[in-house]
C-alpha cells in the first residue's frame, strides 16, 4: 500500500470546488477553503482544475486529490490521457479520474490510459466509478482507491437520496483487499457521512455539504420560505 493511501483510513476527505461563474470560483479563494477544513480535520482535499491544484498544494500538507472536470456531459472528468498527465505535473499527490465503462474521448480505454499514467507517475490513483461492475473493472486495472463518485450520475444505478449505500455494502464484500473503498457523492450529514462508514467504506468525501455556500444557502432558504 502506499504510504499516502494509510493514513486514509478512517477519515474524512473534503472536496474544494465551485462552479464556472461563481463567486468563489477562484483558486486563491478554493486554497483559503482548502486551508480552513485542514484545519478542522480533512485527511486530504480534493481539488479541481490545474490553478486550484497548485493553489491547494501550497496551502494545505495533507495529499491533494487532483482533478479536471472537462464539460459537463458524457466522461469528463480527468478524461482523457492529456488530462491527466496535466494534473500530475499540477502537482496532484493522488490522480482521480473517470473510472467507469463509457467510451472516453480520447479513444483509449480505462486500461490504456493507466497504462500510459504509469509511465510517468508511481503515486496512488483513484477511479471515480457508477457501478460494482465498473468498480471491480477499475480494482482488476490495480487502481488503488475506488470511489462512489458517479453512483447515481449515470445510468447504471438509480439516483439516491443520500449516498448509495447499497453499492458501498455490496462493493465491501466484493473490492479484493488490496483496493481501498472510498464513499463519494450526496453525503449531505454527519449522519450519512457515518452510514457510509458503517457500511464499508474506508474514507469518506465530503463537498457541497462543507464547502459549497450556494448550495447550502439554497437548502436553508427553501426551508424557510415553504414553511
Amino acid at each position: 500500500m502506499h504510504p499516502l493511501i494509510a493514513p486514509l483510513e478512517g477519515s474524512l476527505i473534503v472536496s474544494c470546488q465551485a462552479y464556472p461563474g461563481e463567486p468563489m470560483r477562484d483558486p486563491r479563494t478554493m486554497a483559503q477553503v482548502a486551508a480552513a477544513v485542514s484545519a478542522g480535520g480533512a485527511s486530504a482535499v480534493r481539488a479541481q482544475g490545474l490553478q486550484d491544484i497548485r493553489a491547494v498544494q501550497d496551502a494545505v500538507d495533507e495529499p491533494v486529490i487532483g482533478i479536471w472536470k472537462d464539460g459537463a456531459e458524457g466522461v469528463f472528468i480527468t478524461p482523457t490521457l492529456e488530462h491527466c498527465l496535466a494534473v500530475i505535473d499540477a502537482g496532484a499527490d493522488i490522480l482521480a479520474l473517470d473510472g467507469t465503462r463509457r467510451d472516453r474521448p480520447d479513444g483509449r480505454t480505462l486500461e490504456q490510459t493507466i497504462t500510459a499514467v504509469r509511465e510517468r507517475f508511481d503515486g496512488p490513483l483513484m477511479a471515480d466509478c457508477d457501478s460494482v461492475d465498473s468498480a471491480l473493472a477499475a480494482a482488476d486495472l490495480g487502481i488503488d482507491l475506488i470511489g462512489t463518485t458517479l453512483a447515481g450520475y449515470t445510468r447504471a444505478r438509480p439516483t439516491t437520496t443520500g449516498p448509495d449505500l447499497d453499492l458501498l455494502r455490496r462493493l465491501a464484500d466484493q473490492l479484493p483487499s488490496s483496493s481501498v473503498l472510498i464513499a463519494e457523492g450526496r453525503v449531505h450529514t454527519p449522519a450519512q457521512a457515518a452510514a457510509c462508514r458503517t457500511a464499508g467504506a474506508h474514507a469518506v468525501v465530503v463537498g457541497t455539504a462543507i464547502t459549497h455556500p450556494t448550495t447550502l444557502t439554497t437548502w436553508f432558504h427553501d426551508a424557510v420560505t415553504s414553511s
